[in-house]
């Protein structure tokens, strides 16, 4: 079983697979103060997603190839 930390990166990452999200509203979601739930850190560390500037429409949030195996993974092992 995940640990909660990996499991909530695994969240993170399902939510922004859906679509791309803008980075002001993956922020409002999913910042924390809490140092023991790094979700947002630990995803972008972990290369599941990334964040890039869309000329004119601001900065998004989408999946990486490392993230959508990371959901292709995880999907297979349920």
């Amino acid at each position: 079983m995940a640990s909660e930390p990996q499991a909530l990166v695994l969240d993170l990452v399902e939510w922004v697979a859906a679509r791309p999200r803008p980075y002001a509203e993956v922020m409002e979601a999913w910042r924390t103060s809490c140092p023991r739930l790094t979700i947002w850190e630990d995803a972008v560390d972990q290369g599941f997603v990334v964040r890039e500037h869309r000329d004119g429409r601001g900065t998004f949030v989408r999946v990486t190839p490392s993230g959508r195996a990371l959901l292709k993974a995880h999907r297979e092992q349920r």
